[in-house]
């Protein structure tokens, strides 16, 4: 696969020697507001709450499984690449699909923030959705914490609905007193 669009992007499979440009991405982001996160005895509600001054998280990054780059990865998973006009890296989406539910999970997907907001996440996102139909899933699911609200925000407008919400993912790790929240939705 090697597509390109009309703002000059263009998209492909990952190959193995892409590895160090997607470690190197920048996945921080800077947010004025969070979801705030309320058990009730139906479950959870959610409400966007200002914070000041914003807020800017920087991601750790995790311990390399030799997997980052690998485009095929298995034939139930791949990772596409968003290359720039002068043929940079600007953004990834790594997915996995599993048949014993018919799920595609998007692993992680990032974008360089000087590209975010030009339909970069959107057209990755899509390549996910068309592996996910070849594949034959019912569903695209995801995973993002509560105070990712850019990323919130970009999802529901791509169609996904929150339907989970996990308080302890994240103890014990340096995003501790952060809540993950599940987002999916069918797949197109």
């Amino acid at each position: 696969m090697n597509t390109a669009d009309d703002t000059g992007y263009r998209y492909r499979t990952a190959l193995p020697e892409d590895a160090p440009a997607i470690e190197a991405l920048d996945s921080s982001f800077t947010t004025g507001t969070v979801f705030q996160v309320t058990a009730t005895e139906e479950g959870f509600a959610l409400r966007e709450v200002p914070v000041e001054p914003p807020l800017t998280k920087v991601f750790p990054k995790d311990e390399s499984d030799g997997d980052e780059g690998d485009g095929e990865g298995g034939v139930d998973s791949r990772t596409f690449v968003a290359e720039g006009i002068s043929g940079e890296l600007v953004g990834f989406v790594a997915v996995s699909y599993s048949g014993w539910n018919r799920r595609l999970v998007i692993e992680d997907i990032e974008v360089s923030p000087e590209y975010r907001g030009k339909g970069v996440g959107r057209a990755l996102m899509g390549l996910a959705a068309e592996f996910a139909r070849e594949r034959g899933a019912g569903h695209i699911w995801l995973e993002v914490t509560n105070i990712n609200a850019p990323a919130i925000h970009a999802y529901r407008r791509m169609g996904f609905a929150f339907c989970g919400l996990d308080t302890t993912l994240y103890d014990g790790t340096p995003s501790r007193g952060e809540q993950a929240l599940y987002m999916s939705m069918p797949c197109p």
